[in-house]
């Protein structure tokens, strides 16, 4: 049985990387599907996921990292792999049609209502979110972060150590990668391999609050 309590407790995020340590690609295909079958609301999948996996591609990232963001530049550029989830910019009617007819496809209709119900069910939170709360691209990004999640415990399952990323400069991610053209945008950014020498927080010992000030019962 898996140890999901000892991975949580011994995961660390890398802060130096080794340069001469990649990950295996078999088990990059496993990163790769536990993106693509994350959850998301109402299965509204609003994201896509670029896997820098080349020398050139790393180059390209670590190059937008300047100013206060060019800290992390050494990671990107040492790390295996480097992953930038991206958000949809819109959830448009193409979108929608496209993950409604897959799911049929897929066999999860038993009647033509059951997917005009699930087609209706998605575009009314869409556009509760998009003309009501006026809180779109937040309610994207909250989806991007699930899948975020699923990356970080999967990696740590895996024995591969991960550093997540907010300190970019998205807008020169955008340009550099061509994101907008492509409807996309970044989010944040994930460096994966293995702790190099001058990881620092490998040495350290984990901390989080108390049980009794973040968990309850009712």
């Amino acid at each position: 049985m898996t140890d999901l309590a000892k991975i949580a407790t011994t995961r660390r995020t890398a802060k130096a990387f080794d340069p001469t340590r990649r990950v295996d690609a078999a088990q990059i295909e496993q990163l790769k599907t536990l993106l693509r079958f994350a959850p998301s609301s109402v299965n509204s999948q609003p994201w896509h996921f670029i896997f820098a996996e080349t020398d050139a591609g790393k180059a390209r990232l670590a190059d937008t990292l300047q100013g206060p963001y060019a800290y992390n530049a050494a990671k990107v550029g040492k790390a295996s792999h480097v992953v930038v989830l991206c958000a949809r910019r819109d959830l448009d009617d193409s979108h929608l049609a496209a993950v409604l007819a897959q799911e049929d496809a897929d066999g999860r209709f038993a009647t033509p209502e059951a997917r005009a119900t699930q087609g209706n069910a998605r575009g009314f939170y869409v556009n509760l979110h998009r003309e009501q709360l006026n809180d779109l691209d937040a309610w994207i990004n909250q989806q991007v972060y699930i899948a975020l999640g699923s990356l970080l415990l999967g990696a740590a399952a895996l024995g591969i150590d991960a550093c997540p990323m907010e300190g970019i400069d998205r807008v020169a991610i955008d340009n550099a990668l061509g994101l907008a053209d492509q409807g996309l945008r970044a989010v944040v950014l994930v460096a994966l391999g293995y702790s190099g020498a001058d990881d620092f927080n490998a040495k350290l010992p984990k901390s989080r609050l108390a049980e009794p000030l973040v968990l309850s019962t009712i």
